[in-house]
C-alpha cells in the first residue's frame, strides 16, 4: 500500500504551497526548475521523481490486466507502495485504467477495429506526463478530469481539427469538473479519481458503445493517509454522509 501520508517524500513533513512559483532544486535528482511547493523543512521533489516509479508500475499493471472495471484497476494500483496518497502519478492512473477496461471489454478504435491496448497506454503515458502536479489548484482544472479527457481523446481519435470527437472530449471533462466543483476541495487524488472514472464510464459506454463495468459501491481504504480527508463529507468514506454518498456512489 502507498506509504506514509501525503507529505514530503524526503522527510515526511507537511507540504507548503505558494501562490507564486519560485526557483527550487529537486532533492532527489538535483534538477533546478520553478515550483510552487516545498515541505516545511524546505525539501522539493520534482514531478518526474515523484511519479516515475508509479507510472512504470501503472503501465505494467494495466498492460497485463484483464479487468473491465477501471475502479478495480485503480484500487489495485493504489495499493502499491509506488503510488503515493496524492501526486501526479494519478494523472496517468485514471486514463490508463479507463483505456484498459475499455480494451478488455472489447472496445474499438476510431476505425472500428479492436483497440491496441498497449499502443493506447503508451500514448496516454506521453500525454499524461505533460500534466504537472497541482493543476487542480493552479490551473483551474483537475488532473483527474484531464486524464479522463486524454483517455477519451485516444479512444475516439480526437484532434484539434475533429468535430464530433473534439466535442465529446470537452463534454466529458466539463461534466467531471462540474461534479468535482460541487463537492469542493481540498484536493484528494483518490476522491477526484473515483469521481472522474464514475462519470467517465457511463459516458464512454454510451458514446462509444462500450461495456465497461463498475462496482456497486466504492469504500475508500486510503483516507488515513490523507490529512485533508473530508471524512463524512466524502462519498467514499466508510461512514459517509448519506446524502453525499447517494449523489456520487455508482448505484447508491
Amino acid at each position: 500500500m502507498s506509504i506514509g501520508k501525503a507529505n514530503c517524500l524526503v522527510c515526511g513533513a507537511p507540504i507548503v504551497y505558494w501562490e507564486e512559483s519560485q526557483e527550487v532544486t529537486c532533492c532527489i535528482c538535483g534538477k533546478k526548475e520553478t515550483g510552487r511547493c516545498v515541505c516545511e523543512a524546505g525539501h522539493y521533489v520534482c514531478d518526474m521523481c515523484h511519479r516515475s516509479e508509479g507510472v512504470d508500475y501503472i503501465i505494467g499493471l494495466c498492460s497485463g490486466s484483464d479487468s473491465t472495471d477501471p475502479i478495480a484497476i485503480m484500487n489495485e494500483a493504489m495499493n502499491d507502495k509506488s503510488i503515493y496518497p496524492n501526486g501526479p502519478e494519478h494523472h496517468t492512473l485514471i486514463g490508463a485504467a479507463l483505456i484498459t477496461a475499455y480494451a478488455n471489454a472489447g472496445g474499438k478504435n476510431p476505425k472500428g477495429e479492436p483497440l491496441d491496448k498497449d499502443a493506447a497506454l503508451a500514448e496516454l503515458r506521453k500525454r499524461s506526463l505533460q500534466v504537472p502536479g497541482g493543476t487542480c489548484g493552479f490551473w483551474g482544472t483537475c488532473g483527474a478530469a484531464v486524464s479522463s479527457g486524454q483517455a477519451m481523446s485516444i479512444l475516439n481519435g480526437s484532434t484539434p481539427m475533429t468535430e464530433g470527437p473534439w466535442a465529446q472530449c470537452q463534454r466529458l471533462t466539463s461534466i467531471i469538473l462540474g461534479r468535482l466543483a460541487d463537492i469542493g476541495g481540498p484536493r484528494c487524488c483518490k476522491r477526484t479519481g473515483y469521481i472522474s472514472v464514475l462519470t467517465a464510464v457511463p459516458y464512454i459506454n454510451e458514446e462509444l458503445g462500450s461495456s465497461m463495468t463498475l462496482p456497486d459501491e466504492i469504500v475508500c481504504t486510503f483516507f488515513a493517509r490523507n490529512a485533508e480527508c473530508r471524512r463524512q463529507d466524502c462519498p467514499f468514506f466508510p461512514n459517509a454522509n448519506p446524502d453525499v454518498k447517494a449523489a456520487y456512489q455508482p448505484r447508491a
